[in-house]
């Protein structure tokens, strides 16, 4: 999970979109390309044209997937245009209800499922863990039933229980995460660490996920042991944001609010924690002004279960956020959420990881 934001302003442009009105099928994600250097077959020119290829093919090898070596400094891209989709990216409606769950495996029912279990709630679009949900029907299903998946990963933090953590290195990992024991802030400037996270879209793109919710990427606002500074972040979410968008995926900001301006046009929609609790709405609002939603958590005390009439109506009622796609939960995001029109549900799931772990025994 990642600390809450810190705020500031936007910039956006539209991009292709689907709308709620129907789910259209996405071909297998393409392969990555393999850079290529092709020869011209003019005798006279071999000498000039390999020592041209040698030189960029060893500038191309160094900078992989936008990365860095260690030591060269970050560079910005204020004048870089806004990104143009390979193919169809899902653009999710403002004020879309949601639900988001991320300690449990969720268990959907398909459409033409011979069983009296309703999916609840019953919004368009659900988010929770990738990793948890890459082996199950779970994606197909929400489909079936006319749903959009959102799949999350952290994208800025190390978590020892992922199935891919022995793929970093020791110089990728900076301070312990506050709050989080187990998890440590990632250098997002490294090509080993971006490389990583371009096979986790490749797998979100295979599971036919509709959009990636990639979280922690505000290391800058935290004490990360890196010297990581606003600009990585705004390189980062734009290599991300580029990079989702070429397997057919939309990307949601998490938090990062002071950003804004500069990747609006590289996402679709944002996911926010708290910022009723800290004042900051405000900021977010410029989603919802260029017709992207804000899927908007807030954790009020009580919660799950118990949360009182004045802090729902507090969650609720923040100014900036009238348009956006408020929830109620508990921290650990477990299946349990209320609504702003005071409705309360409790998703049905699988299992959680505890529930294995305890089932191992």
């Amino acid at each position: 999970m990642a600390d809450t934001p810190k705020s500031d302003q936007s910039e956006h442009q539209a991009k292709p979109v689907v709308d709620e009105a129907g789910l259209k099928s996405r071909n297998a994600p393409p392969q990555r390309r393999s850079r290529k250097i092709l020869f011209i077959a003019i005798a006279a020119a071999v000498v000039v044209v390999l020592g041209l290829a040698l030189g960029l093919g060893l500038g191309l090898g160094l900078k992989d997937h936008g990365g860095r070596d260690e030591g060269e400094p970050s560079e910005p891209s204020p004048s870089e245009p806004p990104v143009t989709p390979n193919g169809t990216v899902w653009q999710p409606p403002v004020g879309a209800k949601w639900q988001i769950i991320l300690n449990s495996v969720l268990d959907v029912p398909a459409a033409n499922a011979k069983t009296s279990q309703a999916l609840a709630p019953d919004v368009p679009v659900w988010d929770f863990d990738m990793f948890l949900h890459r082996d199950t029907k779970v994606i197909a299903n929400l489909h079936s039933l006319g749903k959009r998946a959102i799949c999350y990963f952290s994208a800025g933090s190390y978590e020892p229980y992922t199935p891919d953590n022995t793929s970093f290195v020791a110089a990728d990992l900076g301070k312990t995460m506050d709050g989080w024991p187990d998890e440590k802030w990632l250098d997002i400037r490294r090509t080993s660490v971006r490389n990583i996270m371009v096979k986790r879209l490749d797998i979100a793109a295979a599971m036919k996920c509709d959009a990636v919710d990639p979280d922690n990427v505000d290391g800058y606002n935290n004490a990360n042991g890196l010297g990581l500074t606003k600009q990585d972040t705004i390189d980062y979410v734009r290599f991300l944001g580029k990079e989702a968008s070429k397997r057919g995926l939309a990307m949601g900001l998490k938090n990062a609010g002071d950003v804004i301006d500069n990747v609006l046009d590289v996402v679709q929609f944002s996911v926010n924690e708290q910022c009723a609790q800290y004042n900051e709405c405000d900021v977010f609002e410029k989603f919802t002004a260029a017709g992207k939603p804000v899927f908007h958590i807030e954790y009020p005390s009580g919660a799950p279960k118990s949360v009182k009439t004045q802090d729902s109506r507090k969650a609720c009622s923040a100014a900036g956020a009238d348009q956006f796609s408020t929830v109620l939960k508990g921290m650990d995001l477990d299946a349990w959420v209320e609504y702003c029109d005071g409705n309360v549900a409790e998703t049905k799931v699988a299992n959680t990881p505890d529930d294995d772990d305890q089932s191992d025994d």
